[in-house]
């Protein structure tokens, strides 16, 4: 991409040492602990707050940052200390994307602080776009928001919700008009306390444990005018386009996906950086038949492309955020690139960190085994691998590939 240079600036570089330094000192030494008590890590998250990494003021910074690489740089060393932990840090931060990318300012000037509160009462936000029989099909979206004089009322199950039933408020998709499909739907924001909506099944999860994942019960949500994002002018503007054949823009779920792909993509290369750091640290310690195993031509290949894939990766993400806060459009599916390579990257180089430390990788005495199952996630979640290919494919071809 021309006029793309990754070099970071020394603001980027002096956010990304003190994130690491926090990783060090205080996610990564809890990693293990929340992983196996599978529960939501306050204390880390009220530390985060404590000290400006867990705030608003945080997320708006490094979002606007002029390069586009704050957050990326910042998410891939909070991963690199722990993917559950960093998943419930900055989970807030996928609502309050669809927040700011559907959203109006007024809209964003109440509800953006309330998903953070503050530093002395720590406030989760959550997101709840899928649903139980939709899966990657967004389209097929059930949740029904219906008028009500100048209200709506919310009916349907949300599911794979990170937050979902502990956040202070909920950003839910719904379809207002399902003879649209995916361009019948808009986002709603559902205030804390609001009668109806309740948490349902807690998913106990391969991996990423320390965060809360659930189903979000929605049973005659009544929110009033103003919780609708973008507001009713906007909607009826939108949905008068779309009827009488325009093309009127995406839908509210796949904005909010395409804005955070490369943040997404982020927290993989951390996962997979961390793998690699700790199977070379051990193959430059182990020591086989004399010598230790680093030297052993197939482990020194291994630890080669593991390397070379972590970059590339990095790479590719910090491309797609570049493009992406410099107004760039993905016209070959940047974003999805991103986090089909970063996703994939993680999985294959945890798995090969756990065959450089063989046996000892498939304990629980060394955290390989946590990165792997940490690591799958990124495969499956804010779009599938073969979503992301699916992408690409109709990007590179101009065809609408099925």
């Amino acid at each position: 991409m021309s006029g793309f240079c990754p070099e970071l600036s020394d603001d980027v570089k002096q956010v990304r040492d003190w994130v690491h330094d926090f990783a060090r000192d205080v996610i990564r030494p809890a990693g293990a602990e929340w992983d196996e008590r599978e529960e939501t890590p306050w204390p880390v998250i009220q530390e985060a707050a404590k000290v400006g990494l867990y705030s608003l003021d945080f997320f708006a910074t490094q979002w606007f940052e002029a390069s586009g690489l704050g957050l990326p740089v910042a998410f891939e060393e909070i991963f690199w200390g722990d993917a559950g932990i960093g998943l419930s840090i900055v989970g807030t931060g996928l609502a309050a994307a669809a927040l700011s990318a559907n959203g109006t300012p007024e809209q964003m000037g109440e509800w953006l602080p309330q998903m953070f509160g503050t530093e002395n009462d720590v406030k989760l936000g959550a997101f709840c776009a899928s649903e139980p029989d939709a899966g990657s099909d967004v389209g097929a979206i059930r949740t029904r928001a219906v008028r009500d004089g100048s209200d709506w009322v919310l009916d349907g199950v949300k599911t794979w919700a990170t937050n979902g039933g502990i956040a202070n408020v909920h950003v839910v998709v719904a379809s207002v008009d399902p003879a649209l499909g995916a361009r019948g739907q808009a986002s709603f924001v559902i205030p804390p306390g609001t009668p109806g909506l309740s948490m349902g099944q807690k998913f106990r999860k391969h991996g990423i444990r320390a965060s809360h994942t659930a189903e979000v019960v929605l049973d005659g949500v009544r929110v009033p005018g103003s919780c609708l994002l973008g507001g009713e002018d906007k909607l009826e503007a939108r949905l008068a386009r779309v009827r009488s054949g325009e093309r009127a823009g995406g839908q509210a779920a796949m904005r909010t996906f395409e804005t955070t792909r490369p943040s997404v993509a982020a927290m993989a290369v951390g996962i997979a950086r961390a793998a690699f750091e700790y199977a070379r640290d051990y193959a430059r310690e182990r020591e086989q038949f004399g010598r230790r195993i680093a030297e052993n031509q197939a482990i020194a290949f291994l630890l080669a492309d593991m390397a070379t894939r972590v970059d590339v990766a990095r790479l590719l993400t910090w491309r797609a955020a570049w493009m992406a806060r410099n107004g760039r459009q993905f016209e070959q599916a940047e974003g999805s690139m991103s986090k089909l390579v970063a996703g994939e990257t993680a999985v294959w180089v945890t798995e090969q960190a756990i065959q450089i430390l063989g046996g000892a990788g498939y304990t629980r005495e060394h955290p390989v085994e946590r990165f792997h199952r940490d690591a799958k996630i990124y495969t499956i979640f804010e779009g599938t691998s073969e979503i992301q290919r699916l992408i690409i494919g109709r990007a590179v071809t101009g065809l609408q590939v099925r």
